[in-house]
Order: structure tokens, then sequence, then C-alpha cells
């Protein structure tokens, strides 16, 4: 009796498989016969990753910042990567909404407890040296931090509190996008003159940031929670998870942000702006911003202490 393993079964789904996109069977399994085997440094592509640290000084703990912040980047892909999947997924239901929230809550938990890494990784006066060499960028140009913005929450929960009753969903995507709550890190509101920060970043990013705007208007992940039937909007599994995302993207996270930028900021022995030139601490305080994601989850109370019992 041969103990020879029986590929047919595997041949005949891989048949199918081919068939389905018009290909021919036989190349493909003869191409295999000269596929290099996959190594883990191949498939990471680890030496790339690698090298994509590149200091602009040559003080040390220049290595921690920007290796910290290219980290910050890939988990932000792997948010949009989660949110996405909720946004374009027919018949949506609480299960699935709710274990995508919970997957990227658990990123931004990471994000939130690895300030710490940066806070105390880098010594106040390297920091103070080699921040010089990255004006006008800042953090505040993170396009992917944007994108997870505008694929969370309805637009007008993203425009400054002193516009909002002047826009509404009829309201243009170029009027809604120059009165983003973020736009008054870099703007002067009585002159209207642009700062280099925002000006960089909007010659970068503006127009894929319109087209995304408009593409999640209505895939956002609120839009899609208020598109659930109304039992399953009160299902307390989904609501525990929606809140918690809510405050860790726009409190928890933000607060320890700010606490790790005050920590180098104001430890120096001279007063400084943040690199961009923004007013850094009413740009990131939770309590000017008052950006809340899904509003209708929260009490009145708490809508109105929102980033102030911290």
């Amino acid at each position: 009796m041969s103990n020879q393993t029986n590929f047919d079964p595997i041949l005949e789904a891989l048949q199918q498989k081919y068939k389905s996109i018009d290909q021919d069977t036989q190349t493909h399994l003869e191409g295999l016969l000269y596929s290099k085997p996959i190594t883990y440094w191949d498939y990471i592509q680890t030496d790339a990753l690698l090298n994509l640290q590149i200091q602009r000084t040559t003080l040390p703990d220049e290595m921690v910042f920007i290796a910290y912040h290219q980290i910050n980047e890939l988990l932000f892909k792997m948010i949009l990567w989660e949110i996405s999947q909720v946004a374009e997924k027919e018949n949506l239901d609480v299960i699935f909404f709710e274990s995508k929230i919970m997957r990227i809550s658990r990123y931004f938990d990471m994000l939130t407890t690895s300030f710490n890494i940066m806070r105390e990784g880098m010594e106040v006066e390297q920091y103070m040296k080699f921040r010089n060499t990255l004006t006008p960028a800042s953090g505040f140009q993170s396009a992917q931090y944007r994108l997870i913005e505008f694929a969370s929450t309805e637009l007008i929960n993203l425009i400054d509190y002193r516009y909002r009753a002047n826009i509404d969903r009829n309201t243009p995507y170029l009027h809604a996008f120059e009165h983003l709550y973020w736009q008054a890190a870099g703007k002067d509101y009585k002159t209207g003159k642009k700062s280099t920060l925002l000006l960089n970043f909007e010659n970068r990013y503006k127009d894929e940031f319109l087209r995304f705007m408009e593409h999640y208007n209505t895939r956002n992940l609120w839009t899609r929670f208020k598109e659930l039937p109304k039992e399953d909007q009160k299902d307390e599994d989904l609501v525990k998870a929606m809140r918690h995302y809510d405050h860790t993207v726009n409190i928890t996270w933000v607060m320890a942000h700010y606490n790790a930028a005050k920590h180098y900021i104001e430890s120096g022995s001279k007063k400084v702006e943040a690199t961009g030139g923004s007013d850094w601490k009413k740009y990131m305080h939770p309590k000017y911003q008052r950006r809340i994601f899904f509003p209708e989850l929260w009490t009145q109370e708490e809508l109105e202490n929102w980033g102030t019992n911290i």
C-alpha cells in the first residue's frame, strides 16, 4: 500500500483557481520549479526597512526620534486597513464591527503607552539641538493621522467649533477643508495667512485629502454605525468599544503626546515653540480641540467636560 500523498484534490482546486482568471494551470506549476524559497528577510523587506532611518545630525538620540515616528506611521497604516474593512463591508453586523473597533483601539492603546519610549528615551539636551534641524517640519504633518480622522467620523465633527453653525452636508468639501479644526494650528484667522508648515502640508496632500473626504463621507465609522438597526446600535459591547476608541484617540493618546512634547519643550533652558511654529498647547489639548468622533454616545455632562478631567 502506498503512503504517498494524493495531490489530486489540490491540483483540481488549482485548476479551478486559474481557470476562473483565464490562466493556464500548467504554466503556473512550471513557474514553481524556478521560484526561490521565501525567507523572513525577503518577505518583511528587513534590509529596506532598516535603511529608512536617515539622520540629519550626528546626535545619537535622533535615531530614537526617527524610528519611533516611523513605527507610529506603520501602526497608522494598520489602523486605516481595519477601518477600510468596516467602510466597505456589505451586510455589516455588530460582531464584525466590534471586532474591528477593538483591533483599532488596541493599536491606539499601544501608541498611547509607547510615548514613554520617546519621552524617557532621549536626552533633552540632544533633542533641543537636533529639533532645530527639523523646522518647519512637524508631526502635525502626518497625513495618515488625518486620514484616520476623516475615516472615523462625519466631517462636521472635525470642523473648528467656531464655524460649525455655517457648515453642513451641502457645504463644498474645499470650504469645509479650510475650516477643519487643525487649520487653526497653521493659519492666522485675522489675516488668513497660512504658515509654511501648513502650506507645505497642503501642497503635498490637499488633493488626496479632498478625495478621501468625499469617499468616506458616507463610509466613515460613525455613519456606518448609524446604519445599523436601532437595536444593534444599543449593543453594550459595541457601544463600549466605540466609546473606548473615541476616548483613547481624542483624549488619552492626545494627552500622552501633549505631555511628551511638554516634557521636552519646557525642559530646555529657554522658551521655544513647536518646530512647525504652532500654538502647540491649544492645538494639542483636547479641551481646546473638542474633537469627538461619536458625540451621541456620550452624555451631555461628558461632552461639556471633554478633556478637562485629566
